[in-house]
């Protein structure tokens, strides 16, 4: 479950952003749509990701984050002993929405469909 109550004590702060970027930085890459969200790899690299914060929008029960995420994938060859084509690691970008219930700091994330 991700849960994001570091971000929620500051969500009245002018950093909330900043905090919230960290905090999503610091998931385990496992719990995001990294996989579902490749446009050109085969396979997602859970190693590392960066995320770019595009929008908040609050209400009284829930934050709304949309966020982009860029990580790597790669494009696999058949990996046959004289398959000439070298294991090619691609920059990926996907864009994610995290609701974050306000009472609890639990969330769910989702992949944004194009």
């Amino acid at each position: 479950m991700l849960n994001f109550t570091t971000s929620l004590r500051a969500i009245d702060d002018p950093t909330f952003e900043v905090i919230l970027k960290n905090e999503i930085e610091q998931l385990d890459a496992n719990f995001l749509p990294l996989q579902q969200g490749l446009t050109t790899g085969g396979y997602a690299l859970f190693a590392s990701f960066n995320v770019m914060i595009i929008g908040v929008t609050k209400n009284t029960r829930h934050v709304h984050v949309k966020a982009g995420i860029f990580y790597h994938g790669v494009i696999a060859g058949c990996s046959c002993s004289d398959d000439p084509s070298p294991t090619d690691v691609t920059t990926e970008y996907c864009e994610v929405l995290f609701e974050i219930d306000r009472g609890t700091g639990e969330a769910i994330v989702s992949l944004v469909s194009e």
